[in-house]
């Protein structure tokens, strides 16, 4: 069956607002590239004040927006935006997509995120260093001509799938976040199991220790991967700077480990792994050298979620995290009695939260068939 195609530019209108000298707001929500992920939001919206904000905070962003990076295609960075308020701002690497009154908002996502569309994309960039696309070669880009009845039919079948997943990650945020405030109210606050019978003294209960970062873990650089060996699809996923870059076939970490952004504008940021992986020297790789065996990941993370890295960020032409700039750091370890108890808890988070991932993978592959199988007429809505 052949369906008919269309330009996006029927359908859309790209870029319509930005920031002008009128704008009322001195506080904005600002969405960076670093922030998205394929079709959700890897970090919420920086709160900042617009005097503060980069150069290239100017897209004004509404609900049912589609926001797509122009920046490197083939990464599929892209959001329907749903939760953005009045002063919701997205950099300049996006194109912000809003649907005109003959097209569903959630079409328009689904159109633009469909294979073929971001292939065309990705084979229409220019440069080498940021390989992008222009306004002009997306609003260009085909999309199936389908009345809007239907597309809110195909909308509505989609959007099942992404309801889902959407759910699973608002499940992952609490159960992380309760991992985070167990970690607060333990060895940050010091109100363990039993403090009301532990001297403490200068920040440390009696029987923990105050121990240097590289004493507690070995902190190095991930490897350096050119990025035209690094594939779209393949074995082993590939960490960059602050997200998942593609794909090689190698790998150089083989279990869940802290990451900890080290270049780029995600500087100090903390993440993890899940299983083998390679890690790019954009990052810093935490393997514990004190009690490996009970020091998980997840201990790693929270800790160094207080010491604000990105504070100790150096240079001004490309800021970066060094080792020697983290050496004189250290964290406070508790017994471990209080070590494996705390665990017993929070493992059990993160198994949960895991396993939620596994599913938002697998609902994602469905809906990733299905989608170009709606798209070209080949299943009936």
């Amino acid at each position: 069956m052949t369906i008919k195609q269309t330009s996006l530019n029927s359908y859309v209108e790209i870029n319509p607002e930005g920031i002008t000298k009128s704008y009322p707001h001195d506080l904005i929500e600002y969405i960076d590239i670093s922030s998205v992920g394929t079709g959700c939001l890897v970090d919420f919206p920086k709160p900042m004040k617009l005097s503060e904000a980069p150069s290239r905070a100017k897209r004004i962003v509404r609900n049912g927006d589609t926001i797509l990076s122009t920046v490197r295609p083939n990464l599929r960075s892209f959001l329907y935006v749903t939760n953005a308020n009045s002063n919701t701002i997205a950099s300049t690497g996006f194109a912000v997509l809003r649907a005109k009154q003959n097209a569903d908002p959630r079409f328009v996502y689904y159109a633009v995120t469909e294979p073929r569309f971001t292939g065309y994309l990705t084979n229409n960039t220019k440069g080498t260093s940021y390989p992008a696309v222009d306004s002009d070669t997306i609003l260009r880009g085909e999309v199936p001509e389908f009345q809007l009845e239907r597309q809110r039919r195909i909308s509505a079948t989609l959007s099942c799938y992404d309801d889902l997943i959407e759910n699973n990650r608002r499940r992952i945020q609490l159960l992380e976040e309760a991992a985070r405030l167990l970690y607060k109210e333990w060895f940050v606050h010091l109100r363990f199991p039993g403090h009301e019978h532990v001297k403490i003294t200068d920040g440390v209960p009696e029987g923990w220790e105050k121990k240097n970062l590289f004493d507690v873990w070995d902190i190095s650089y991930g490897k350096n991967l050119p990025t035209k060996i690094i594939a779209q699809t393949g074995k082993y996923p590939v960490h960059g700077a602050d997200r998942i870059i593609g794909y090689y076939s190698q790998k150089n970490v083989n279990q869940s480990l802290c990451l900890i952004t080290c270049r780029g504008a995600g500087i100090g940021n903390v993440r993890r792994t899940f299983g083998p992986t390679f890690v790019t020297n954009n990052c810093f790789v935490l393997r514990p050298r004190y009690l490996p065996r009970h020091l998980r990941f997840h201990f790693a993370m929270l800790a160094m979620e207080q010491l604000n890295l990105y504070e100790l960020r150096t240079g001004a032409a490309q800021p970066q995290l060094t080792l020697a700039g983290i050496n004189h750091l250290s964290v406070v370890v508790p017994t471990l009695a209080i070590l494996d108890f705390y665990n017993s808890f929070v493992d059990p988070l993160y198994l949960q939260a895991d396993c939620l991932r596994w599913q938002e993978v697998q609902l994602a592959k469905a809906r990733d068939l299905l989608l170009p199988r709606l798209m070209n007429g080949e299943v009936a809505v």
